[in-house]
């Protein structure tokens, strides 16, 4: 597996070996002893998987006091992914990363605790599966509006999104409870 660095600090996009042959293919997502060595989690808590239609946004969320990290791929079809820094302490608070993850280029991102995280769905049909290193946990589950201007990510978007009632209602990052300290996440 090759680790990618990306623009924001602590978020990675990881590339696995593919093994192809005439019956199809084969790819290790996620092996113990290869993410030690790369310096990620090798501890998750959940896996969570979502089917969504062409024009679905789905984020910007996060979790306050149970901070997740999120080892993210799609499945089927194609999204943009997008990791925003909301680390207050952070150099790169309110930047954002994005890259699109398909079904084809089989890579990963790793969002670590401390980011924001959300997707757009650029295919007709998308499923997207995400190991998280802690549990869901509603009661600390925030979001930000995905069209903030002072992050200012740039959706391939064609019109307006397909957004859930709570991304509507989505606050903005100058309004939003942040994570205060990176080193304690």
């Amino acid at each position: 597996m090759q680790l990618i660095p990306t623009s924001l600090n602590d978020v990675v996009i990881l590339e696995p070996k593919i093994f192809g042959d005439e019956r199809g293919f084969f790819l290790e997502a996620y092996n113990e002893a290869t993410f030690k060595s790369l310096g990620l989690p090798t501890r998750f808590m959940q896996d969570n998987h979502s089917g969504s239609r062409k024009g679905v946004l789905r984020g910007l969320h996060y979790q306050l006091m149970h901070p997740q990290g999120k080892l993210v791929r799609a499945l089927r079809g194609e999204i943009f992914d997008v990791a925003v820094d909301l680390r207050r302490d952070s150099a790169q608070f309110g930047e954002w990363f994005g890259l699109v993850l398909s079904a084809e280029n089989k890579r990963s991102l790793w969002v670590p605790p401390g980011f924001g995280h959300g997707f757009l769905v650029l295919s007709e049909f998308a499923e997207v599966s995400y190991k998280a290193t802690k549990l869901y946990a509603p009661t600390f589950e925030r979001s930000i509006v995905w069209n903030d201007p002072a992050i200012g990510i740039a959706w391939p978007l064609d019109g307006e999104p397909t957004l859930s009632e709570k991304d509507k209602a989505g606050l903005l990052l100058a309004d939003a409870e942040t994570y205060p300290y990176s080193n304690r996440l």
